[in-house]
């Protein structure tokens, strides 16, 4: 009984932490540990994605990897165990596998010997032989909780250094009426969104689980399985699944966000939009002056640093646009600090980290965080509190040829300014039509917080400033 409690004592589990603050849940990218591998407090296991942004995760303890409780892919709630260590400072015995389901009743397995054989260690739930011993909630004992591909778990199984798994069994048919279908809460939540009975689903994943691709599968028009289907009246149909004439794409990490927080704030802000056209010649020599600026040696200089910089002294100068709508207390929250808000694309979604207290920032202050802010976010490193706590923002559609739009403000934030591209165009200038760099402005606010009046002040001020850029010096 003592060496009971010592082996589970010996075991800690980590679970998913609450990185952006209030988030439910995250998907696991990539582990950088395998079972058996030696872990050091804060170092760093794997890598999630949240509704906000990638983030990796550090272990706070030393030890021995036990187990991987999640696949590559997973999006598991937060507070779920998603690996355990050994922390007894022994060899690491062999990993945990998942309790098996009562509806599969699979053979039951003898009792883990001190050496697992090498040939099937377990790497993830759902792989492993022995028995387990660490506490778990019984919500959490669901089957499948991997729920890879066979492909997946044999490059899984490589990268951590043993043989791949055995093959998944043949799919097995649908669960019988009266047995409640095998599948992780996340299964069961796509099949909820697209009105599939789980009970209709024919599984291919281990132990008779149904996999998000089975619940895909049973969407479109046919599958189109390697093995031959199991309804001969569907083969007709798999001719034309062939097509590809629909892909579909799950919604989830930053694009679920993105699109949850666009729709919130099209329909919860009244936005208004206007616009200006400004010949921006002058700054763009300045942006070529300042290159060349020792102040400014290692930073990058663009025309966005001077947009920036006149946004923060049109701010200044007219300190009521930057605000916020606080809906509990009917009240107007005037904020005397400026977190500038730069809407980066990125492979995993439209982001908008923000530079805080960029009213503070010095010109080449301002350029290098642009920089560590752009470059940041290309490399998907930015952190939740980065992009939290945002008071105003400006997108540069300009960079894919747009001339101008009508942007969306980031909810909780007051204004955005949208630039457009900037190009030679045909402008009068002292009298005569010459050749100039031309621009437009647009500017969205929230008009609950911005009246018509102060807006267009607003925009008039940074059409000003990029027009005669000494104003930087003059209205500062």
């Amino acid at each position: 009984m003592t060496t009971m409690t010592d082996t589970t004592a010996a075991v800690r589990e980590f679970k998913m932490p609450d990185v952006g603050e209030g988030l439910t849940e995250a998907e696991i990218l990539k582990w950088y540990v395998a079972a058996g591998d030696t872990v050091t407090d804060g170092q760093v296991v794997c890598e999630v994605e949240t509704a906000k942004a990638a983030v990796e995760l550090p272990i706070p303890f030393d030890g021995t990897v036990r187990e991987l409780r999640f696949a590559e892919g997973t999006t598991v709630d937060v507070g779920q165990v998603i690996i355990t260590v050994d922390v007894s400072g022994g060899a690491a015995p062999a990993p945990e596998a998942a309790p098996p389901a009562p509806a599969a009743a699979p053979e039951p397995a003898p009792p883990a010997e001190p050496a697992a054989p090498s040939g099937r260690q377990p790497v993830l739930v759902g792989y492993g032989v022995a028995e387990s011993s660490t506490k778990r909630r019984a919500r959490k004992q669901v089957p499948g909780q991997a729920d890879a591909s066979p492909a997946a778990a044999a490059v899984q199984a490589e990268l951590n250094g043993h043989s791949a798994p055995p093959p998944a069994p043949e799919a097995a048919a649908p669960a019988p009426a009266g047995t409640r279908p095998l599948a992780k809460p996340p299964v069961r939540k796509l099949a909820k969104d697209l009105g599939v009975d789980l009970a209709t689903v024919t599984p291919t994943g281990p132990d008779g689980v149904i996999t998000r691709e089975d619940v895909h599968a049973a969407v479109a028009p046919a599958p189109a399985p390697a093995a031959p289907a199991a309804a001969v009246v569907q083969e007709p149909v798999a001719v034309v699944a062939g097509d590809a004439r629909e892909t579909r794409i799950p919604v989830k990490g930053v694009r679920k966000a993105t699109a949850q927080a666009m729709v919130s704030s099209a329909f919860t802000a009244p936005h208004v939009t206007e616009f200006v056209t400004v010949d921006v010649t002058r700054t763009m020599k300045l942006v070529e002056e300042l290159k060349q600026d020792r102040a400014f040696e290692g930073l990058r200089v663009n025309p966005l640093l001077l947009i920036s910089k006149a946004l923060l002294v049109a701010i200044r100068r007219n300190p009521g646009v930057n605000a916020a709508w606080d809906e509990a207390n009917q009240e107007i929250v005037q904020k005397h600090y400026v977190n500038l808000g730069i809407a980066a694309a990125t492979p995993r979604g439209l982001i908008v980290p923000n530079i805080k207290d960029a009213h503070a920032q010095t010109l080449p202050e301002l350029a290098a965080s642009l920089g560590e802010l752009v470059s940041t976010a290309r490399e998907g490193r930015t952190s939740p509190g980065a992009m939290q706590g945002g008071t105003v923002t400006i997108t540069n559609i300009g960079v894919f040829g747009i001339d101008t739009g009508t942007p969306i403000l980031n909810p909780g934030e007051s204004a955005i300014l949208a630039v457009g591209a900037i190009k030679l165009q045909p402008w009068v200038h002292k009298g005569k039509v010459k050749p100039r760099q031309v621009t437009t402005l647009g500017l969205s606010f929230d008009h609950r917080l911005v009246d018509g009046e102060l807006g267009s002040k607003v925009l008039g001020d940074v059409a000003a400033i990029l027009e005669q850029p000494k104003r930087l010096m003059t209205w500062a």
